[in-house]
Protein backbone atom coordinates (compact mmCIF):
# COMPACT_ATOMS: atom_id res chain seq x y z
CA UNK A 1 0.00 0.00 0.00
CA UNK A 2 1.21 3.46 -0.71
CA UNK A 3 0.21 6.53 1.19
CA UNK A 4 0.74 10.26 0.90
CA UNK A 5 2.95 10.26 4.02
CA UNK A 6 5.66 8.11 2.46
CA UNK A 7 8.00 9.86 0.06
CA UNK A 8 9.92 6.77 -0.97
CA UNK A 9 8.61 4.06 -3.23
CA UNK A 10 11.03 1.43 -1.90
CA UNK A 11 9.24 -1.21 0.15
CA UNK A 12 12.22 -1.80 2.45
CA UNK A 13 12.33 1.87 3.44
CA UNK A 14 8.60 2.12 4.14
CA UNK A 15 8.03 -1.09 6.08
CA UNK A 16 7.66 -0.37 9.79
CA UNK A 17 7.56 3.40 9.36
CA UNK A 18 4.23 4.15 7.70
CA UNK A 19 1.75 4.65 10.53
CA UNK A 20 -1.24 5.21 8.25
CA UNK A 21 -0.57 1.93 6.43
CA UNK A 22 -0.32 0.11 9.77
CA UNK A 23 -3.65 1.58 10.89
CA UNK A 24 -5.26 0.56 7.59
CA UNK A 25 -3.96 -2.99 7.95
CA UNK A 26 -5.18 -3.13 11.55
CA UNK A 27 -8.64 -2.02 10.52
CA UNK A 28 -8.75 -4.44 7.58
CA UNK A 29 -7.65 -7.31 9.82
CA UNK A 30 -10.19 -6.45 12.49
CA UNK A 31 -12.97 -6.36 9.90
CA UNK A 32 -12.02 -9.34 7.74
CA UNK A 33 -11.40 -12.00 10.40
CA UNK A 34 -14.84 -11.69 12.07
CA UNK A 35 -16.47 -11.63 8.62
CA UNK A 36 -14.76 -14.86 7.67
CA UNK A 37 -15.63 -16.46 11.00
CA UNK A 38 -19.28 -15.43 10.83
CA UNK A 39 -19.97 -16.28 7.18
CA UNK A 40 -17.51 -19.00 6.17
CA UNK A 41 -16.10 -20.83 9.18
CA UNK A 42 -18.57 -23.68 8.71
CA UNK A 43 -17.71 -24.09 4.99
CA UNK A 44 -13.95 -23.57 4.62
CA UNK A 45 -13.74 -25.26 1.20
CA UNK A 46 -15.93 -22.75 -0.65
CA UNK A 47 -14.11 -20.46 -3.06
CA UNK A 48 -15.44 -17.35 -1.28
CA UNK A 49 -14.17 -18.68 2.04
CA UNK A 50 -10.74 -19.45 0.63
CA UNK A 51 -10.47 -16.01 -0.99
CA UNK A 52 -11.48 -14.17 2.17
CA UNK A 53 -9.16 -16.35 4.24
CA UNK A 54 -6.31 -15.51 1.87
CA UNK A 55 -6.97 -11.78 2.26
CA UNK A 56 -7.27 -12.09 6.05
CA UNK A 57 -3.94 -13.87 6.19
CA UNK A 58 -2.31 -11.32 3.87
CA UNK A 59 -3.55 -8.34 5.92
CA UNK A 60 -2.47 -9.90 9.20
CA UNK A 61 0.87 -11.08 7.81
CA UNK A 62 1.78 -7.67 6.43
CA UNK A 63 0.72 -6.00 9.68
CA UNK A 64 2.88 -8.47 11.63
CA UNK A 65 5.83 -7.68 9.37
CA UNK A 66 5.29 -3.94 9.90
CA UNK A 67 5.18 -4.38 13.68
CA UNK A 68 8.21 -6.67 13.73
CA UNK A 69 10.32 -4.22 11.73
CA UNK A 70 9.03 -1.30 13.82
CA UNK A 71 10.12 -3.10 16.98
CA UNK A 72 13.50 -3.94 15.47
CA UNK A 73 14.11 -0.34 14.37
CA UNK A 74 13.00 1.00 17.75
CA UNK A 75 15.32 -1.42 19.54
CA UNK A 76 18.27 -0.50 17.30
CA UNK A 77 17.62 3.22 17.84
CA UNK A 78 17.40 2.66 21.58
CA UNK A 79 20.72 0.78 21.64
CA UNK A 80 22.39 3.47 19.52
CA UNK A 81 21.16 6.22 21.84
CA UNK A 82 22.69 4.43 24.87
CA UNK A 83 26.17 4.52 23.34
Amino acid sequence: MTCKNCNSSLFQQKIGRCKSCMWQLTLLSLISWPLWWYFYADAPKQINSIALLFFCTAFTGLLSLHLLVLGYRTLIDWFNSKR
